[in-house]
């Protein structure tokens, strides 16, 4: 009969495990956290990383350092999170590219899904597509037929080779029948200046990033890439509607610690996030940029990502690109 000294056992296990969670988060954060952001100032992954965490810092009484770290679609700055410390003072904010990247690279410096704990999806909304307004296009079927007498001689900019931007274009150039030399930058915000001077012709980015410019009429809206209009920008075209039936590309963004982050640190930050998603100047800052927030669970962005990876891992392979 040793069924109730065993029970008592593992009372006793749960009881002390529930003291180190509770133990683990006790005083966090009694310092400044470090947000890296592995894009270039300027671009959504880093307007969203610091509205967020600016939300964050005024309720948990300690500042956010940002700490950009553009390059390699992103892998410069996730290397960089991955080695950090797993106490909970160092955050990365990663895209829709941190799923797309396994299926492009053979070897990573890191592991996607061991090597990160998720916190949060912060948001999401489509990409924009825009042209220089010197070309002759205002529709996604009207440029591709100037790009197409252009004989590959346009170009386009991405930030980065393989990230979602650089995929949408390259959908587009399937589906319209055309090409163009890809052209990528570090950021949004690095590929603005060659954009805006014509140098390359068009670009995929977030309506943060490019409404001023297109409201400024410095650069040309032409659609938007998911099933319903942004209603950040209500006169822009799906590429759905303008033709391209099955074109659809969604972009989100979202809060990963280090790996062995201990949960209660985890779940403090995730309660703090979440909170934050419903801050009302956050909600305005966000509408503005055509994001919607997306607070949820840690499993909710843990399934996310790993649903990414699958999906992404099939469509590179259907389109013949291998990984390098």
């Amino acid at each position: 009969m040793k069924v109730i000294p065993r029970m008592m056992a593992i009372a006793a296990g749960l009881l002390v495990a529930g003291a180190c969670l509770a133990q683990g988060a006790s005083g966090f954060p009694d310092r400044p956290i470090r947000l890296i952001v592995p894009f270039a100032p300027g671009g959504t992954n880093d307007v969203a990383g610091r509205i967020a965490s600016e939300k964050m810092s005024q309720r948990l009484g300690q500042p956010f350092v940002v700490d950009n770290r553009p390059g390699a679609n992103m892998v410069i700055g996730c290397e960089i999170a991955a080695k950090a410390a797993p106490d909970g003072y160092t955050m990365l904010i990663v895209a829709a590219g941190f799923s797309v990247n396994p299926s492009l690279r053979k070897q990573l410096p890191f592991d996607t899904l061991r090597d990160f704990a998720p916190v949060g999806l912060v948001g999401g909304g489509p990409y924009l597509m825009v042209i220089h307004p010197s070309i002759p296009a205002r529709t996604v079927t009207e440029f591709a037929a100037w790009a197409r007498a252009q004989k590959g001689q346009a170009s386009y900019a991405s930030v980065g080779a393989g990230s979602p931007p650089h995929l949408a274009s390259e959908l587009y150039k399937l589906m319209g029948k055309f090409d163009m030399t890809h052209v990528p930058y570090k950021g949004g915000g690095a590929a603005m200046p060659d954009l805006l001077s014509g140098r390359v012709s068009s670009f995929f980015g977030s309506i943060t990033t490019l409404k001023p410019q297109t409201d400024a009429g410095k650069l040309r809206a032409v659609a938007v890439t998911t099933t319903e209009r942004s209603p950040a920008m209500p006169d822009v075209p799906t590429f759905i509607e303008s033709g391209f039936r099955g074109y659809e590309l969604n972009g989100w963004y979202g809060f990963v610690v280090p790996a062995k982050t201990p949960r209660a640190i985890v779940s403090r930050l995730n309660a703090v996030l979440r909170e934050s998603l419903n801050d009302p100047d956050l909600l305005k800052r966000f509408a503005q940029g055509g994001m919607d927030p997306l607070p949820g669970p840690p499993e909710q962005f843990s399934a996310l990502i790993r649903s990414e990876m699958d999906k992404w891992a099939k469509v590179l392979k259907a389109a013949g690109i291998q990984p390098e």
